[in-house]
This record gives structure tokens, C-alpha cells and sequence, in this order.
């Protein structure tokens, strides 16, 4: 979902329930800003554009019969009665004992992050509207990690939604910001017995975005006597395979054979990807063969089965889909490491995969004899970065690393790349001109103090100054008069400084006021939106305000962010205690502008 128009804000936040709707004048900015802190899609979309306007109140429908890039969003709220009646003798053999049961007033991985208060307050039905109409991926990698961990964390379930329903919602939007294995972490951190409607749709959907239709086994029959989806009807034939019941499986994947067809038009690879599946299984006797002749789009089903049964996706299907299926393919350890590089970086400038795990996938592609000559050409700089002998040498490496990417998101992807190998280099003026790449390569994984060593190199006026100025923990002020000299080598990146340091607090009020007015940023103008996430942090909720934030950050590309969005932004999280990952965004909004 885009939003471009306060108008378009605030009937978001009026259909949750969270604010009335006032007069309002002033335009929202189309996408706001930046811890460690279905149907099918239009062809040639832009990256991973969702469609929550056509179905604006529900969760995945497995993509099964016909082409569906991103499981479709269908609602179903609270659970309701079971279609037939469980006989208690077949129950009992399922149910856990009490002591080892879980409750649902909290929900989550616990250590994840927050802690269980995050969302304590917030009314569950608004943030459940919201969390499912978001747009995800969203533009900062910084904001990106810190959703995570809200949306993973053990919390308390919010008032008037279910638990287990509110869970879904949680591991819906992380499974389409990319985030598949955490997702399924939350969908198992509910006992069976106390599923919804909703919650099965969701475990279908990440037991695929892991590649393990097994995860569905568990789960299949119950899930069958509350959801009419085709899917779990596949899903009981591959699971009789793979217990090593070929006779069984053979007679369901026939059922579901003549079933589809009589149904479902272009489902026949959606049919031989389970039937590869089910042929998997201890006896099993089919042998099928995939082609993709003919298949136009790729689908959450035909992703997962493909890659549980280790058949190649043609790289064309890649393009139908959002970029969350390439960071699953980033996330994929089946998937040679030679084809997964170019989505692990991409995955990397997301959020969705960390410095050193794209360091250590270089790695392996660096030990291959068989690599693409290119990945080989950086992965022996990558080691040269590191290991060199003299200084100069390790900066050579590291400027050949950055010049290689062909895109934005790319070179960002590189400083993430070479972080560690960034703070290696000492502070020199023999390296000023390397400095504001050294410094966004540093800040993008979240070092800091190795990035205030060049504090002292970096010229006043300089990129590298300006992400200094807001990463620094020691809240240093910064002058009106420096701002202004940044701002005039650049206007847009100097709206972004101004919105970062007032959002942090590191301009004197007068100050702010002054430098908003002459640099054109609303600040102090109010909207549904600003509204709502600084009610969301006078109560409290980091929670909220990352989901809020989100909300307003739903672009992938940097040019649509807005400085007004950031200061809100950044100074909502300041005040929930994210400090670190408002000055992290802060600093990602001038290295990526």
C-alpha cells in the first residue's frame, strides 16, 4: 500500500479505530523514513507492490489453483466452531498436559527483544488493520530490524483481538517483509490446540516460505475441518508420502488430481510439485518430472514445493513476485551458494540478513571452483579488504568492492558487506576522501564508536560529518550554522539532517524552529498520522510506533522519503527508549538519500 495524501492516512487509521477524521490540510509526505540497536501481480510491478486495497481485511488463502505470486489475502477473524464434531478419544491423544501448555494472553520468541509491555495499551483491532495493509518491504534496513524484533517478540496480546489470531497477523507481515524463518518461529510459538482459522492459513504460508511442506503435517487435519482451502488437501497426500504411506498418498493425489481440474485452470504444476513431494517420502514409487513451459507466475506453493525438492525456479518467474521471495531465497541453505549471493545482497540492504552472514556466504562462494568469474572478483577483494598487509592496499580492495554494484540498493548492500572490514581502517587523513564511505559502511551495521574515530577526519560539511553528527550516543548539539553550510551543498540531504538532529533533540528549539522555516519542512504541521504515533509514544507502545512507522515508510525507493516523516519518526522511537535505532535510521536517511 502506498499512501500519498493525508487523506489516504488518515482512512487507515479510521478504519482501525484509532483516530476520527478531522479537517486536514497538509499533504503527507508519499513515503515516510527510516536496531543494534493472491492474487497474481500485475507484470512488472513495482518491487513487491501488494494489492491490500482489493482485500483490505484478511490473511493468505494458499496460492494453488492458478497463478498467485504472494499468498492472497482472505480473511478470516476469530475461530469459529469446527465443521464436525472431534471425537474426544482422537483429541486426547493430542492435546498437551497442562503443565506444558501455553498460554495466549502473551505470545512470541522470547529474548527477542522488546519485551512483553510493547504494544501494552494499543487497541489489538487497529493494530491488526494496519499490520495487514501494510506494504511491506519498507524503505530502511534499520526500521526493518527493529519491526522484527517487535513483531517477534513475546507480548502481551492487545485488547479486543484473539491471541492466536494476533500472532498471524504478526507472522503474516513478517513472511511478506521477507522475514520467513522468523515468521514460522512465531506461527509454532502457538499450541495446536489453540489455532484459528486464521493462524492455519498463516502456518501453510510459512511452512512454504521455509521450503518444508513437512511442517504441515501436524497441523493437516484440523486444519481441514475449519478451512475449505485446496491446499490442505495436497498437503494430506504429500504428508501420507513423506510417513511413508505411497498406497495412501497416491489415492488422495489422485482425488485432488480430478478435483483441481474440474476447478482450477493452470493448476497442473501446482499437482506434479506435491506429487514430486509426496514421491520423496520412505517407499515412494513416483517419479515426476517439472516443467515450467507454459507457467507465467510464481506462487508461494510452487516456491516452497520447488525448493523442498530441489528444482531450479526459472529466474524470469522471479520477476512476477516481490522482492520478500528473493530475500526467502537469500534465507534458502538448499539453494547453492553461487545462485544465492545476488538476493543475499539485496536481503542484506533489507535488514533481512545480517553483515556477517553475507560475509560468510563471499566466503564460501570464494572456496567454489566453479563461481561466476564476478562473485570470485569480490570475494577476493572482500579477503583482500581484510587481510591485506598494508592499509592502502585493504582501501583499494574496499573502493573496488563498493564501484562494483550495478544499483542503489546494491551499493548499499556493499557498505554492509564491508562494515567490519571499514572499522579496521585506521582514522587517517590519508583516507578524508574515503570517509563517507567508510563511515555509511560502519553505521550500516551498527557501529558507532568504530565511526566516530573519523570525527576528527571528517571535514565539517561532509556526508561523513552529517552521520557522525546523529549516530553519536554522547547527544552532542549541533550548531544552526553548520546545518545550514551542510544544507547548502545540498538541500535535500540538509532537510534530512535537520529532521534526524531535531528529532534527536541535538538542536536548540529555536534553533530547529529557525532552520525548519528556511529549509522548508513542516515539523510542527499535524495530520492522523503524526498524531497517532505521538500519542503511540506518549503511551509507551515501541511496539506501536514501529508498526506506525512502517506504516509510514512504504516505499523502496529513498527519493520518496519524507524529512517531516523522519523527525517524527526518529523522535517517536527516542521516546520508547529506541534511541539507538532513531539515530541508526537517521543515519541510513543521509547514506542512502
Amino acid at each position: 500500500m502506498k499512501i500519498s495524501r493525508t487523506s489516504s492516512f488518515a482512512s487507515v487509521l479510521v478504519l482501525a479505530g484509532l483516530v476520527g477524521l478531522p479537517a486536514l490540510g497538509q499533504d503527507v509526505p508519499e513515503s515516510l523514513l527510516p536496531p543494534g540497536f493472491n492474487d497474481p501481480v500485475a507484470p512488472a510491478p513495482a518491487p513487491g507492490a501488494q494489492q491490500p486495497a482489493a482485500r483490505p481485511s484478511g490473511l493468505p488463502q494458499a496460492p494453488i489453483a492458478g497463478p498467485a505470486p504472494i499468498p492472497t489475502p482472505t480473511p478470516t477473524p476469530t475461530p469459529t466452531a469446527t465443521a464436525r464434531p472431534v471425537d474426544p478419544k482422537l483429541l486426547a491423544q493430542y492435546e498437551l498436559p497442562e503443565y506444558a501448555r501455553r498460554s495466549t494472553a502473551h505470545i512470541g520468541i522470547d529474548g527477542a527483544g522488546l519485551g512483553r509491555n510493547a504494544f501494552a495499551g494499543a487497541d489489538g483491532r487497529m493494530l491488526e488493520t494496519l499490520m495487514r495493509r501494510l506494504d511491506a518491504p519498507v524503505a530502511s534496513r534499520w526500521l526493518s530490524i527493529a519491526l522484527r524484533r517487535a513483531l517477534a517478540s513475546d507480548v502481551d496480546t492487545p485488547a479486543r483481538v484473539n491471541g492466536p489470531d494476533f500472532a498471524a497477523e504478526r507472522a503474516w507481515l513478517l513472511l511478506r517483509m521477507g522475514e520467513a524463518p522468523t515468521a514460522r518461529a512465531v506461527v509454532q510459538s502457538v499450541d495446536g490446540e489453540n489455532y484459528t482459522p486464521k493462524m492455519y492459513q498463516v502456518a501453510m504460508q510459512a511452512a512454504l516460505a521455509t521450503a518444508d511442506p513437512a511442517a504441515m503435517c501436524g497441523i493437516v487435519e484440523p486444519a481441514q475441518r475449519v478451512s475449505q482451502e485446496r491446499g490442505w488437501q495436497l498437503a494430506r497426500a504429500m504428508c501420507a508420502g513423506l510417513a511413508g504411506e505411497p498406497k495412501q498418498a497416491g489415492v488422495l493425489i489422485d482425488q485432488a488430481r480430478r478435483a483441481f481440474r474440474r476447478r482450477a485452470v493452470g493448476a497442473d504444476i501446482d499437482l506434479k510439485l506435491a506429487e514430486k513431494v509426496l514421491g520423496a517420502g520412505a517407499q515412494g514409487r513416483r517419479s515426476v518430472t517439472i516443467e515450467w513451459d507454459g507457467v507465467e507466475q510464481l506462487s508461494a506453493w510452487r516456491w516452497g514445493l520447488a525448493n523442498a525438492t530441489a528444482v531450479e525456479i526459472p529466474a524470469a518467474l522471479f520477476d512476477t513476485v516481490g522482492p520478500q521471495v528473493r530475500y526467502w531465497n537469500a534465507l534458502m541453505p538448499a539453494i547453492p551458494p553461487e545462485r544465492r549471493v545476488p538476493d543475499a545482497e539485496l536481503a542484506a540492504a533489507q535488514g533481512v540478513l545480517s553483515s556477517s552472514a553475507l560475509v560468510d556466504l563471499y566466503a564460501t562462494v570464494g572456496e567454489l571452483d566453479d563461481s561466476p568469474s564476478e562473485l570470485s572478483a569480490v570475494a577476493r577483494d572482500l579477503r583482500e579488504a581484510f587481510a591485506a598487509a598494508q592499509v592502502a592496499d585493504r582501501m583499494t580492495a574496499l573502493r573496488q568492492v563498493w564501484t562494483g554494484a550495478t544499483d542503489a540498493q546494491r551499493s548499499y548492500a556493499r557498505r554492509v558487506l564491508t562494515a567490519r572490514a571499514a572499522s579496521a581502517i585506521p582514522a587517517s587523513a590519508d583516507y578524508a576522501a574515503d570517509a563517507d564511505a567508510l563511515v555509511a559502511s560502519m553505521l550500516s551495521a551498527g557501529m558507532d564508536l568504530r565511526a566516530l574515530r573519523w570525527r576528527s577526519v571528517a571535514p565539517e560539511g561532509g556526508d561523513a560529518w552529517a552521520m557522525l553528527a546523529v549516530a553519536d550516543p554522547r547527544a552532542r548539539q549541533v550548531s544552526q550554522r553548520a546545518v545550514s553550510r551542510y544544507a547548502d551543498g545540498d538541500a535535500r540531504k540538509g532537510q534530512l539532517l535537520l529532521a534526524g538532529l531535531a528529532g534527536l533533540g541535538r538542536l536548540p528549539a529555536e534553533d530547529a524552529t529557525e532552520l525548519a522555516q528556511s529549509l522548508g519542512v513542516p515539523i510542527g504541521a499535524e495530520n492522523a498520522w503524526t498524531r497517532a504515533i505521538t500519542l503511540a509514544a506518549g503511551r509507551d507502545q515501541p511496539g506501536t510506533v514501529l508498526v506506525l512507522a512502517a506504516v509510514g515508510m512504504q516505499t523502496r525507493d529513498w527519493r520518496g522519503v519524507s524529512p517531516q516523516a523522519l523527525f517524527h519518526i526518529v523522535a517517536a522511537l527516542r521516546a520508547v527508549g529506541l534511541e539507538g535505532e532513531a539515530r541508526m535510521i537517521a543515519a541510513e536517511a543521509i547514506a542512502r538519500a
